[in-house]
């Protein structure tokens, strides 16, 4: 099936893959666990996970600027301290994810860890204008002690150890984390992962365009990576994106097993396959 056809077939998706809207996103959270020693910290509609050990803490994402007080009142919420996070690493490098670590380096410490191509952006606070939303994305509070991670490089701390999968597309410098969390003597595979949504501002073109040329072949690429991640809880950036919430929902009945399903990751990439269908047959419209 094409592109185009594949859009139209599944266009009734598309809907439950849009992000919350902007003025939703900051709605308070209850923190959580979601398996382990692997914490739910954010907002309703901006995700952020906290990773936990003896020897320190792993934070992923920041949130907006708005989030950030909210994420470090959950993390002590939770009974663990803010000043014990040692690394922030971050999905990627917009307001809404990375907007709020800035104030929680600064109440940490952390160093902050991300794709190559998101460090510039993430130390300068400005947009990057290969961005394909470069249009609608506004600036952050630069952030110092930010270092790139390689693809595949593994990230440890004490016990803890977490891997990068470059993930670009929806940004240039997108990334996914994966780690093994245990519970009861039972591990259980963690996905932490970065957007794949083909959003753009207008004249942005995932079909073409010189400001990001290989955009369209990035994204296919980190759908087929993220898709063959071994998998047994997802968390996606804007939590709704793979159905956190409804799983949560079950949790009351089922514990953090209700967070367990190991196709989850596979169907994420699915319905950013339709989104990005959708985004080429929007494009080849006059």
């Amino acid at each position: 099936m094409n592109y185009t056809s594949l859009a139209f077939a599944a266009a009734g998706l598309v809907a439950c893959m849009q992000p919350a809207a902007a003025n939703d996103w900051n709605t308070p959270q209850e923190p959580f666990a979601l398996y382990g020693n692997t914490y739910y910290v954010g907002t309703h509609g901006l995700s952020a996970v906290l990773i936990t050990s003896k020897q320190g803490h792993i934070l992923i994402d920041g949130g907006s600027g708005k989030s950030a007080p909210q994420i470090a009142r959950s993390i002590r919420q939770l009974g663990f301290k803010v000043k014990d996070i040692r690394l922030i690493l971050n999905s990627h490098a917009h307001f809404d994810h990375a907007g709020g670590i800035a104030e929680l380096q600064r109440l940490s410490g952390a160093a902050v860890l991300a794709g190559s191509a998101a460090v510039p952006v993430l130390r300068s606070g400005q947009p990057d204008k290969g961005d394909p939303q470069f249009g609608d994305l506004s600036p952050m509070t630069p952030i110092a002690k930010v270092r790139a991670v390689r693809d595949g490089e593994v990230i440890t701390l004490g016990p803890l150890a977490v891997t990068m999968h470059a993930t670009p597309g929806h940004t240039r410098g997108g990334a996914s984390w994966t780690w093994t969390a245990t519970e009861q003597g039972k591990p259980a595979r963690m996905v932490y992962a970065d957007s794949l949504n083909a959003f753009a501002a207008k004249p942005f073109r995932y079909s073409g365009d010189p400001a990001y040329p290989t955009a369209r072949a990035d994204l296919e690429r980190s759908m087929a990576t993220v898709a063959a991640l071994p998998c047994d809880v997802l968390v996606s950036a804007h939590p709704e994106g793979s159905d956190l919430w409804q799983r949560y929902a079950r949790r009351a009945a089922r514990g953090s097993a209700a967070f367990i399903d190991n196709t989850a990751c596979r169907t994420y990439a699915d319905k950013a396959r339709v989104r990005l269908a959708t985004q080429l047959a929007q494009e080849k419209t006059p």
